[in-house]
């Protein structure tokens, strides 16, 4: 499987990261290593999460409050739209599609 990121995701990430940092300092690589290991269930099987907003999907990271939201753009690839708390809007990712 190919994994896609969108801009937004990656920034996503950055913002994430940076604040994460900012609270502990190596916080942010426990929130990275998590995220990997998200992303990487989502590689091995990217129909078990259910559908949750039309198409998307969304894979909720151990650990801490964030849905990886992702949909199958084809068959062998994963495009990955958001990386967003869970307490926010679906309204702030909804727009990227």
């Amino acid at each position: 499987m190919i994994v896609e990121f969108s801009d937004e995701a990656y920034l996503d990430i950055e913002d994430i990261v940076l604040w994460y940092e900012s609270i502990r300092k190596g916080l942010s690589l426990d929130f990275e290593s998590c995220l990997e290991n998200g992303v990487n269930e989502i590689v091995q099987n990217p129909d078990a999460c259910q559908k949750r907003y039309s198409y998307v999907r969304i894979r909720f990271i151990k650990r801490f409050p964030f849905g990886i939201h992702y949909y199958l753009s084809d068959e062998k690839t994963i495009r990955i739209i958001g990386i967003v708390h869970t307490s926010r809007s679906p309204k702030v990712w909804f727009d990227r599609l």
